[in-house]
């Protein structure tokens, strides 16, 4: 029963993320924040990292997995892709925001609409993982809610500085808020896919 709830919320996690890149790639075209950029990279590694998690949670779930050593190695290998997911998303995000010194940053609307719809949204599959992850101890599904939590984060700062760059656009102000909000993101995100690592290196998933 509990395979069975993990693998819905999986695929349901799928199906609330897959808007997310598209909605944000298409408000860059009217948009030029660093914040909205980085976000825009994040969520589409994020989603591919999800989409692997959802393969090797069903095939090492499923009826006739019986080779431990195979259904061991098959979820280290997604963990290991979700950690280097969030460490590179992270690197990206930081030389985006050294990098980018484009004051104009357009229209942020779509981006923050996202952001917040995520930030609900992340937080309920961070709190769902979570209570699968203590129930059945898989390690799939505990790094999910280690991944759903640092995207819960992520979410909250990207809401934050899309929210001041709309109220004051085209000001020094909305500028290192944008800048900020950027690092913050990039920062946590790489050190989360660190302690993921650590952790899988250890064999100890917490």
């Amino acid at each position: 029963m509990n395979n069975k709830s993990g693998k819905k919320t999986m695929l349901f996690s799928i199906l609330v993320s897959s808007p997310g890149p598209l909605v944000v790639g298409l408000g860059l075209m009217i948009g030029k924040s660093s914040t909205q950029l980085a976000d825009f990279i994040r969520r589409s590694a994020e989603l591919l990292a999800i989409i692997l998690a959802y393969i090797t949670y069903s095939l090492t779930t499923k009826d006739g997995m019986t080779n431990l050593a195979k259904k061991e190695k098959l979820e280290k290998t997604s963990n290991i892709f979700v950690g280097i997911t969030m460490i590179l998303s992270g690197i990206i995000m930081m030389l985006l925001a050294i990098f980018n010194s484009t004051e104009d940053k357009g229209n942020v609307i779509p981006g923050l609409v996202i952001a917040i719809l995520g930030f609900i949204a992340n937080s309920i599959f961070w709190i769902k993982y979570n209570k699968l992850g203590i129930q059945t101890n898989n390690n799939i599904l505990i790094v999910q809610s280690k991944l759903y939590r640092a995207k819960t984060f992520v979410d909250a700062s990207v809401m934050i500085a899309l929210f001041v760059v709309l109220l004051m656009p085209n000001s020094m102000i909305s500028y290192y808020f944008d800048l900020v909000g950027t690092i913050v993101v990039s920062i946590y995100l790489a050190l989360t896919g660190i302690d993921t690592l650590v952790k899988i290196n250890k064999k100890r998933i917490v």
